[in-house]
C-alpha cells in the first residue's frame, strides 16, 4: 500500500529503554512519565508508538509485578485522555527462555484520528482498531504482531540473552508502515571492545540488524516503507575513542597474575606528575575530563559513530543534535551525569528506510515540524536517555508525515 499521509496527522516515536524504571517505581518511573506527557503535549500527535526495551527491569522476576501499575497508569492518565484507542504489547513470559525478549510495544491513537488500521500477519490482512486492549506473557500466539528472538548463536558465548524484535505494521489513511522495536547485543567489556577496531561486538550487532532486516522485507507480505526504533546498543568505536583522548599519554597494561588475562589499562600523562587521564577495566571507562561527551552534543565523537555505515543503503536517519544517550547516572540528582561504566554513546535511535524517510521529508513537511531528540534532557531517567533512562534512552522523534 501506497501513499501519504494526510496533512496534521502528527506521529510521535519513542524508543525508551527502561529498566531502571521497575526497579525505583517511586522515583524514576514518575520523572518518566512526567517527561513523557509533557512531550505528549508539547507536540501534540495524532499517532504515538513507544517501544520500550527491558521491561520489567534487570531483576525481572522480582519487578515485573511493576508492569501492570506503569501501564495502568499511562492508560488512565489525563495526559492521555483523548487517546482514545490504545494497543500494548508487552514481552513478560520471562519463564520461557528461548522467546524472552523483555520488549514493550503501546500504541496511542487520539480521538480525531479516523482512518488508522492495523495488519493481522495471520490473516493478512489490514483490521479497524476499537477500544483498548492490552497483551501479555505468549505474544507469540497474536496475530497483530511478529516477534522473535535472535537465534542463539548469535548471542556472545551462546547465552541467552533478551534480545530480539518485535514488528507491526500500521495503515494510516492511505499509507501502510512498520514499527519495528530492536534490542541489540551491548558490549560486555570495555577491554575486549578496545582490543581491535571494529570490535567483536560491533559484529554481533552487526549480524543481529541484517538478520531483523531480512526478515521484515522478505517476501511473506508486501514490502511497505518502515521505522525500526530501539536499543541498538551502538557504541562509539573504542579504540578510536581511547586513540583521539589519549594520544599523547603512555599506556599500563595491568594483567591478572593466575591468567596473565588483561585486568586494567591506564593512560598517563608523559608529563604533569603522570597524572591518570584514561583508566579502562572490563566495566569502567573513568575519562578524567567527562564533559568533552557533552560539548556541543558530543558532535566531536560522531566520527567514531560509525556502525550504522554498513547499513547505509538500507537505514537512514535525521541529524543526531542531542548528546550521547547512555550510560546515564540513575542517581536522580544527576540527571546530566555520565556513569563511568562505559564510553558514551548513542545507543538509542530512530531508523528509517529509504521510502519511510521520503514520507517524512516531503516537501510540504516544513522542516521545523520534525524533531529528532532526547526526552528529559536535564533530569534523571534511568541510564538511557535518548528520547531515553537507566537504561532509559528513549530517542524521540516527531514528525507530521
Amino acid at each position: 500500500m501506497a501513499g501519504k499521509v494526510t496533512a496534521g496527522s502528527g506521529i510521535l516515536l519513542v524508543t525508551a529503554n527502561v529498566g531502571s524504571l521497575f526497579e525505583d517505581p517511586d522515583n524514576l518511573q514518575k520523572t518518566w512519565l512526567r517527561e513523557f506527557y509533557q512531550t505528549v503535549q508539547s507536540h501534540r500527535p495524532h499517532f504515538i508508538a513507544v517501544h520500550c526495551q527491558e521491561v520489567g527491569g534487570k531483576n525481572y522476576e522480582a519487578s515485573m509485578s511493576h508492569v501492570d501499575c506503569f501501564v495502568k497508569e499511562l492508560l488512565s492518565s489525563d495526559a492521555m485522555k483523548e487517546y482514545n484507542r490504545v494497543r500494548v504489547y508487552l514481552d513478560e513470559n520471562y519463564k520461557s527462555q528461548e522467546h524472552f525478549t523483555a520488549l514493550g510495544s503501546c500504541y496511542f491513537l487520539h480521538e480525531s484520528l479516523k482512518n488508522i488500521q492495523q495488519f493481522d500477519f495471520k490473516a493478512k490482512k489490514f483490521k479497524k482498531v476499537v477500544g483498548k486492549e492490552i497483551y501479555s506473557d505468549t505474544l507469540e500466539s497474536t496475530p497483530m504482531l511478529e516477534k522473535e528472538k535472535f537465534p542463539q548463536d548469535y548471542f556472545p558465548e551462546c547465552k541467552w540473552s533478551r534480545k530480539g524484535f518485535i514488528r507491526t505494521r500500521w495503515a494510516l489513511a492511505d499509507c501502510a508502515f512498520d514499527l519495528v522495536n530492536i534490542h541489540l547485543f551491548h558490549d560486555a567489556s570495555n577491554i575486549l571492545a578496545w582490543e581491535k577496531s571494529p570490535s567483536v561486538y560491533s559484529g554481533t550487532r552487526q549480524k543481529a540488524l541484517g538478520f531483523v532486516l531480512d526478515r521484515i522485507t522478505d517476501q511473506r507480505f508486501e514490502k511497505v516503507p518502515y521505522f525500526v526504533f530501539g536499543d541498538f546498543n551502538f557504541r562509539l568505536d573504542t579504540r578510536q575513542v581511547v586513540e583521539s583522548l589519549c594520544s599523547t599519554a603512555t599506556m599500563q597494561t595491568v594483567r591478572l597474575g593466575d591468567t596473565n588475562e588483561v585486568d586494567k589499562l591506564i593512560f598517563r600523562e608523559s608529563e604533569n606528575d603522570r597524572k591518570v587521564v584514561l583508566q579502562l577495566e572490563k566495566k569502567l571507562f573513568n575519562y578524567i575530563n567527562q564533559d568533552v561527551f557533552r560539548e556541543n552534543n558530543g558532535t566531536l565523537f560522531l566520527q567514531f559513530d560509525s556502525e550504522l555505515s554498513c547499513f547505509k543503503e538500507r537505514l537512514h536517519e535525521l541529524e543526531i543534535s542531542f548528546p550521547p544517550s547512555y550510560p546515564y547516572s540513575e542517581d536522580s540528582s544527576q540527571g546530566k551525569q555520565y556513569m563511568n561504566t562505559r564510553c558514551p554513546a548513542w545507543c538509542d535511535r530512530v531508523l528509517m528506510s529509504a521510502t519511510a524517510k521520503d514520507l517524512v521529508l516531503k516537501p510540504e513537511n516544513e522542516e521545523k515540524n520534525l524533531v529528532y531528540d532526547n526526552i528529559g534532557p536535564n533530569v534523571c531517567m534511568g541510564d538511557h536517555k535518548g528520547s531515553g533512562a537507566k537504561g532509559w534512552k528513549r530517542y524521540l522523534r516527531e514528525a507530521p508525515l
